[in-house]
């Protein structure tokens, strides 16, 4: 079970980083905006598709999850992407699950222990003093 909690952690902080990255370039990069009814649409779909997955993978009742807890964290999540794309939010959805908060804290790996499953920040083991810039023009 410790190599699939690991993968599942590379997993989670991966998948959080591309939707950081997709964030930030739709807001400073992106000249024609969608309008917000589209980006409704987009998320709603995937919410609704979420939800009806969430009911077939999840179909009993497990003690703290459930397919309705499960699709108020789907909501929520649907709220976040929107706030990150600067939009209003939808759902206005709370997150019923409490340790799903501590999955985005900062870890502190033993390297003695296990691997570890952080990224190193910019910059800290580079001997090169210089700036680097993303340039996105071809």
């Amino acid at each position: 079970m410790p190599g699939l909690t690991f993968s599942n952690e590379l997993i989670s902080r991966d998948e959080g980083l591309h939707t950081d990255f997709a964030c930030l370039l739709y807001n400073h990069h992106i000249k024609h905006k969608l309008p917000r009814s589209r980006i409704l649409e987009i998320i709603v779909n995937a919410v609704d598709i979420e939800r009806e997955f969430i009911c077939d993978a999840l179909p009993v009742r497990l003690i703290g999850m459930n397919s309705e807890l499960m699709g108020q964290y789907i909501e929520f999540v649907a709220d976040r992407l929107l706030v990150a794309m600067g939009q209003e939010k939808y759902y206005n959805s709370t997150n019923p699950f409490d340790f799903m908060d501590m999955i985005s804290l900062q870890g502190k790996t033993n390297f003695f222990e296990k691997k570890v499953g952080e990224y190193q920040k910019a910059g800290v083991m580079s001997s090169e003093g210089t700036t680097k810039k993303m340039d996105f023009d071809a």
